[in-house]
This record gives structure tokens, sequence and C-alpha cells, in this order.
């Protein structure tokens, strides 16, 4: 029988629920259980993908192409578990799969409440992702609730977890709750008010935490650790310290060290072998000792928030523990690179720009992939990235002057890239859009198969097929890619379905190393193995440091901590 941990968090947001139940997630992997994480999120959106990602940060891609919270991305990141559509759902998936199922009747007449007809529709959807009844049950579910306790939002879900537990008996669920633990700089003290106070907030709902997770810039000493378990009702063992690190690879044995896995195993009564963190601890000195250094420029629009790009972030960073070097990004406001200051980008050892949405500067990006095609500096672009690499190289090398996308100029008269308005799902499905589709689903999501040309760049990274996720609308139009390849533009991947563009890139007689990229090859690295597209990016930007030393000093790194 599948046991959960229901984890939760309280003062504030942004405190690391994500990190913390995927370190959670490792240690019980790692005694050999398997493991699954579900994601709720209380907002009203059906998913995060029409959402900004300054207000939600990045949107995760599964393989079954579902739009997902970004904390999904920790997870495929800390274990080996691959997450699914069923593995994150919102407010406004529940409200809209209950009111689908009062249309239809299937709920006889009654009056359709929040209890119990949505709580027992969050129950179901817990356990669907957890695989329960099926031949993909695991050992342990571990479901994260967004947002804090005491907001209205995410009541609903809270009173479905109690509900859940008391219906599933003792020792089938543990609830672990994650608060903040104050510095207050003018007393020189910690303060453990406001988690008495969230903690007794969570007990009127009807929840007594098994453990608490205590975030702070310091570790917490032992008596007031001592002081909360007195005020919650947590006995001390079960008041955990997490403190700043410098990685947030040194999480699980941050958690493993304080007795976590053990609590929750006694809790839910699961016979384990002893954990074995080996491969964290090499992976914390891989991170700590490199060798080397590189530095990045990213040339996007949402770099006011970082979180944007999580998953490319920590797939450079992957890269670079595979080649033993610290990667220094510089995040640069694509808006701010001009024909006249793009030759700033002189000072880093490789360019990339990211994927993204919208008209808001793409000539900067343009600009960006000029600067790096001309002076042989490694490049890469993704998604939208590949694009502004297209279009560059119709404009300036193929003859095409007025190249240009539909999705930034839709009357442009030489649209390189434009809207496929028809393709073929997985399963053969015909599907259709146009420029007034509802945004939400009219994208080609998750994972695709194409055939990769031999004798490239391309093939030389991942042979004769690569199969990635996808996220986007526009593609490369198939009316100039023989324009473009008589101009030396080389077409190295076509899906296999439709026989669309994939991967763009240079001759190496030509460029050292210079390619775009349709779909998105961060969503499936890992820091075990990094990714391979990645990998050999790094590596081409430390070989171009090697042989154009710069004299520019290079930016502060900025740097992700737990």
């Amino acid at each position: 029988m599948t046991k959960f941990v229901f984890v939760t968090g309280g003062v504030v947001s942004s405190l690391g629920k994500g990190i913390a139940s995927a370190s959670l997630a490792a240690i019980l992997e790692s005694r050999g259980l398997k493991v699954t994480l579900i994601k709720l999120d209380p907002y009203i959106n059906v998913d995060p993908g029409t959402m900004s990602p300054f207000q939600h940060g990045e949107v995760f891609v599964t393989d079954d192409g579902a739009e997902t919270d970004l904390d999904l991305g920790h997870y495929e990141r800390f274990i080996e578990t691959r997450m699914k559509r069923t593995n994150n759902f919102t407010t406004g998936r529940i409200y809209q799969s209950v009111l689908e199922k009062e249309r239809r009747g299937d709920y006889l007449g009654k009056t359709v409440q929040v209890i119990p007809h949505v709580t027992n529709e969050i129950q179901e959807y817990i356990k669907r992702g957890a695989g329960m009844g099926t031949a993909d049950a695991v050992d342990v579910a571990i479901v994260e609730i967004g947002g804090t306790v005491g907001d209205i939002e995410s009541l609903p879900f809270l009173e479905a977890v109690r509900q859940m537990s008391l219906r599933m008996g003792p020792n089938n669920s543990a609830f672990v709750h994650l608060t903040y633990v104050p510095w207050i700089a003018a007393a020189g003290e910690l303060k453990t008010k406001p988690t008495q106070h969230t903690v007794q907030k969570l007990r009127e709902i009807g929840i007594q935490p098994d453990a608490l997770l205590c975030r702070a810039d310091r570790r917490i000493p032992d008596d007031e650790r001592a002081k909360i378990s007195l005020f919650t009702n947590v006995p001390e063992w079960g008041v955990i310290s997490m403190w700043d690190v410098a990685t947030i690879y040194r999480v699980p044995r941050m958690l493993h060290e304080q007795g976590l896995d053990g609590l929750i195993c006694d809790k839910l009564r699961l016979n384990t072998p002893p954990t074995s963190l080996r491969r964290w601890d090499e992976l914390v000195f891989e991170t700590e000792n490199p060798q080397h250094e590189v530095a990045i420029a990213m040339v996007g629009k949402y770099v006011d928030l970082s979180d944007s790009y999580k998953s490319l972030n920590e797939a450079l960073r992957h890269a670079g523990l595979k080649n033993h070097a610290k990667v220094r990004i510089e995040y640069i406001d694509s808006e701010t690179i001009t024909s006249d200051n793009v030759d700033s980008l002189g000072k880093y050892d490789a360019v990339l720009v990211p994927g993204g949405f919208g008209q808001r500067g793409v000539e900067g990006k343009i600009n960006a992939a000029r600067y790096a095609r001309e002076h042989k500096t490694p490049y890469l672009g993704i998604c939208l990235g590949m694009q502004v690499a297209t279009i560059e190289y119709a404009r300036h090398v193929a003859g095409l002057k007025k190249a240009n996308s539909t999705e930034f100029e839709p009357e442009t008269p030489e649209p390189v890239i434009a809207l496929i308005t028809e393709w073929k799902d997985e399963d053969g499905t015909i599907k259709t859009r146009n420029a007034s589709s509802d945004l939400g689903g009219t994208m080609r999501l998750g994972a695709q198969s194409s055939d990769v040309a031999k004798g490239t760049l391309a093939h030389a990274i991942y042979g004769d097929v690569v199969t990635e996720r996808h996220r986007h609308r526009y593609e490369a139009n198939v009316n100039y890619l023989d324009q473009l390849r008589k101009a030396g533009l080389v077409i190295s991947a076509l899906t296999q379905r439709e026989q669309l563009t994939e991967i763009v890139e240079l001759p190496r007689e030509v460029h050292p190393w210079y390619m775009g990229v349709q779909f998105h090859p961060e969503f499936k690295s890992t820091p075990w193995n990094g990714h391979p597209l990645f990998n050999a990016f790094i590596k081409a930007a430390l070989q171009h440091q090697a042989g154009a030393p710069r004299s520019t000093t290079l930016p502060d790194a900025t740097e992700a901590t737990a």
C-alpha cells in the first residue's frame, strides 16, 4: 500500500518546499524505496502554461506534454522517477473536473459543494498521481501543497489531505511543515514566534505536524529547537534545522544527519536498508572544487527573475560539473543589446539565447546571434534562440533581408518562422490552431523524436535519433529551408512525423560550435550525467577560452543557494 508524506509551508512563501520535498524523496529513494512527488498548486489557472515567468518562474514540461510547476524540475533532478501530467494539478484543474462532472449529471442532482465534492476530487487526483491501484504504484508519495497555511486558496487542499490521512488510518501518512525562523539583527536573536503561530494555524485545521523544517540563515541552536518543540507539540527530534548552504545538493545530507528520513520511516512503519548518500557527497565535492571557470552570457527577456530559467541554469551547472568547471552565468537583458554595444559580448566564453514568447527584446537576441556567428563564439539557441539564429542567418547571409517571424511581424513578406496551423499528435490525432486560438494547450508539447543527419555536430552529440521535450507554437517555415541550405545553414535534424526543423547549425569548418535547437534540452538534465548538448556546449566554451584569452575582468557570478 502506498504511504504518503504531506509537505506544507508557513509564514512566507519561497522558503524552499520544493527543494525540501525533493531532498526527502532522494533520501528515501537511497533507502531502496520507490518514491514519487506530487505538487498541488492553489491558484485557479488550469496550469501555469499561460502565466508570465515573472509571476511564477519557468514552466516545466514533462515527457507527456504537461505544462507544470517548476518544482517538478527539482523533483526530476533529485530522484530517478520521471514526472507525468498526474504529478501536478491546480485548483483550476480540480474545479474544471468537478464542473464537468456536474454538467454530465454525475452527482445525480446533488448540491455540489467544496466538502465533499471538491475535497474528494483532490484526493482522487492525489491517488492517481501516486499510481494507486496500478502497476506504477509507489512505496511513498510526497505531496507538496503550494502556498502557505492561512491562505484562503489552499484551505480545500489542506482539508482534503486531513480527510485522506484520517481515512487511511495510522502509520500510513505523515505531515512535514516547512516554516521560517527569522534572525532579527536589531535584537541579535532568532525569533520562534512566527513558527509557533503557523503551527497553531495548522492545528486549528486539524493537522498536527510530525516534523518541522525550520528555515533560517544559520543553524538553529538546541535551546531554540527545544522551545519550538514545546510550543508546537512536535518532539524535539522532529524539529529540523535548515540553514542556508552554498549548494542545494547539500540539503539531502543535512536532513539525513538530523534524522528526518528515520523519523518518516518510523512513522510510516517502513523497514528499509540504511541510507547511502555517497553519490551526493561526491556531487557536493565536485561542485565545490572546480578545476576551471567559464563565463556564459545568457541573453534573454526574463532576466530580472532567475527562476524564469531555473532548469536552464541548472543544466549549465550540471554541464560544468561534467567538465570540472564552475559556470558563471551573466544575465543580459536582450532589450539592451544593440548593434552599437553588441561587442560587449566579447568578454564571454559563449553566448546562449533561451526561449521566450512575444516581440520584446527579439532584435537584441538577433544581434547576439549575429555577433556569435561572426566572431566564432560558441552559440547555443534554445527554442526562440534557434528561431532568431535562423532569422539572423536569413537576413545577413541568405539574402532574405526582410526575414522575420509571423509572431513578431504578422505581415512579414519573408516569414522564415511561421505558425504551424495543423500537425499530428503522438497518437496520430490531427490538431489545428490559428493566431486567435487559446494560448493554453495549442503548442507543440512534450517529448518527440527527430532523425539526425550524419556528419553533423548534432550527430556527434546525439547519434541517429534525438528525443527531447518541446514547448512552442512557431516553427521554421519549410518553404525557406532549401534557400537557407544553399546559403550554408545546416538543417541537422527533422521531426520524424512532420519533417519540421529541430536543429540548425553551421558547418564546423565555418564555425567551431554554433547550434540552435527547437526543443528544450534543459528539462532532461540531471546533476549525475548532465546533458550531452550542454556538456558539449560548456566544453566548447572552455576551448574558446583557451584559444582566446581575455583581458576583461569577469563579473561576479550569480550563485543559487538553498
